[in-house]
């Protein structure tokens, strides 16, 4: 007798979680990277510890905090900086993390909302989820008060790190191309100094407080920060512990329908990263092409015609494409911007501070031919007598000037509106232009002597052997700047020690006129040598 066959259907095997896999390719990631180098596993452990000590104590003042009047406008203004610190973080590392770029699992045949839930996962794990892990907790323990409270806390703690997660993943994923390209390494460098400003922003306005003493401020910017998520969790758990369930239920939902969109923001994201084609792939349309012809750009048409347009403008480009000439212009613009600006908004400043914006960009004129490399040789090939060499320098300093002037301008203006002086502006704008004229004409003199390399393909600013000449010419043309003003400062102190004030005005026509001569002279005295020392100046900016 035949044992009955068993009919059925074969079950399908269940589908792995891509969560695990995740997960362990996170943790396996950060382990192959600290065993690269005993170094890196020594800055690791350091930043490692660095973070806990500092969590710790941000924990301990937030229950410190515990009881005061101040302890929820605190705790929700906290969190909503360290939201908008994870916004911004992609920003600033765009590669950081080897899976925060998407684009690196186009080819697996992984369908979306299991890759969210997988990449939000093993975004939990770092140092950075830990630390706002710790804020958290410390957030919500110093305005938890009662069971209601307590309830939401254990609610809010975990929905404040998973909005700030789901927030720099859903803006780093839709940014991911632009981030990886040469505008996002621009838009990085931008928005690191708006960081910066937003950092000494908040710096003052905690000195404002502590002499002040009035925390009303603290409260009525909790209250609009208290709508926003992450920070509505918080905020949430404060208004449970007023005893307003009504309104901790809606910040709690508010927080709740933040991370829906989010996760859906970061869905669609990720569907369009992983279907749609980008740029290189896509071959230019023969009706795409610009003509050449079509005409010239705007920069071009506001530039002069001539060799002069032609110099201004390969700056200018150097200026905007070049990212080593671009990091040290827009250092020098960020320095003689907020010097001037903080010195008055701290009471400490005058409007004379101006003059250290001229003089910072004035820098910028040291080393013209540096920024060329080995393709100065181009440049040479245009210089065929002293007259040349002499236009070439003198178009250069066009566009220093052109960029230094308004700047200036405008900083001495903010600068008198803060601090006040507005009847100092004539003979401040003629010291900053004067000091401009001499660190133009310095700037001559130092790119024709000593001229150095600025090598491209790798993060030193100087080629090797050059560093103590460029360090002299610039720390020497910085002391150097201001002795040759000397006169104008001399005229200045006489002017107002004797009383005769209603003559200060004259500083500003003499400035322009003593800053002119002096970039004047040094023009008509490099231009010769220029012309004969093309050969070393090649050979010193084609080092490295």
């Amino acid at each position: 007798m035949s044992a009955p066959a068993t009919a059925g259907a074969p079950t399908a095997a269940a589908e792995p979680s891509l969560t695990p896999v995740f997960v362990r390719l996170k943790l396996s990631l950060l382990r192959n990277g600290l065993r690269q180098s005993s170094g890196r596993t020594a800055a690791f452990v350091a930043s490692l510890v660095v973070v806990l000590l500092i969590a710790a104590f941000m924990v301990l003042g937030f229950l410190l905090l515990r009881g005061h009047g101040a302890a929820g406008a605190v705790a929700v203004l906290t969190t909503g900086v360290f939201g908008l610190g994870w916004a911004v973080m992609p920003l600033f590392l765009p590669s950081g993390d080897e899976t925060l770029d998407p684009s690196r699992l186009v080819m697996l045949p992984l369908r979306p909302q299991p890759l969210v839930r997988a990449l939000l996962v093993a975004s939990l794990v770092g140092t950075g989820p830990l630390f706002t892990l710790c804020l958290a907790v410390g957030a919500v323990a110093a305005v938890a008060h009662g069971t209601a409270a307590t309830v939401t806390a254990v609610l809010a703690v975990p929905l404040v790190l998973m909005v700030c997660v789901a927030l720099s993943r859903a803006i780093a994923t839709a940014n991911v191309r632009l981030l990886s390209s040469r505008k996002g390494r621009d838009m990085a460098l931008l928005s690191g100094l708006l960081i910066a400003l937003g950092i000494q922003a908040v710096n003052f306005g905690a000195q404002a407080l502590g002499r002040t003493g009035d925390l009303s401020v603290l409260d009525t910017a909790a209250s609009v920060v208290g709508w926003l998520p992450p920070a509505s969790a918080v905020a949430a758990v404060d208004s449970a512990a007023d005893g307003d369930l009504v309104l901790a239920g809606a910040r709690l939902l508010l927080a709740v329908v933040a991370l829906a969109a989010l996760l859906w923001w970061w869905r669609r994201s990720l569907v369009r990263l992983m279907v749609e084609p980008d740029g290189s792939t896509i071959g230019a349309a023969p009706d795409t092409v610009k003509d050449p012809a079509a005409g010239r750009g705007l920069l071009a048409r506001l530039l002069p015609g001539g060799r002069t347009g032609a110099v201004m403008e390969r700056c200018f480009r150097y200026i905007w494409r070049d990212p080593k000439t671009k990091a040290a212009w827009v250092s020098a613009l960020a320095v003689g911007a907020l010097v001037p600006l903080f010195n008055a908004f701290q009471e400490n400043g005058s409007v004379y501070w101006a003059c250290f914006a001229s003089g910072m960009l004035g820098l910028q004129m040291f080393n013209q031919f540096g920024q060329d490399s080995s393709a100065f040789w181009m440049v040479a090939q245009t210089i065929a007598s002293p007259a040349d060499a002499y236009a070439e320098l003198r178009d250069r300093a066009y566009v220093m000037a052109a960029v230094t002037v308004p700047f200036t301008v405008l900083v001495a203006v903010g600068t008198a509106a803060v601090a006040g002086g507005w009847s100092q502006l004539p003979e401040v704008f003629g010291l900053a232009f004067a000091l401009l004229g001499a660190m133009l004409a310095l700037g001559v003199v130092v790119s024709v002597r000593y001229p150095y390399s600025i090598p491209q393909d790798s993060h030193r600013n100087v080629a090797p052997g050059q560093g103590g000449m460029a360090i002299a010419a610039i720390f020497g043309g910085m002391f150097a700047g201001p002795l040759l003003c000397g006169p104008l400062i001399g005229l200045l102190v006489w002017l107002r020690v004797s009383g005769h004030h209603g003559l200060l005005w004259l500083l500003l026509p003499l400035g322009v006129a003593y800053g002119a001569l002096l970039l004047w002279g040094a023009l008509r005295l490099m231009s010769g040598r220029m012309a004969r020392r093309l050969p070393e100046i090649l050979a010193a900016v084609s080092k490295g």
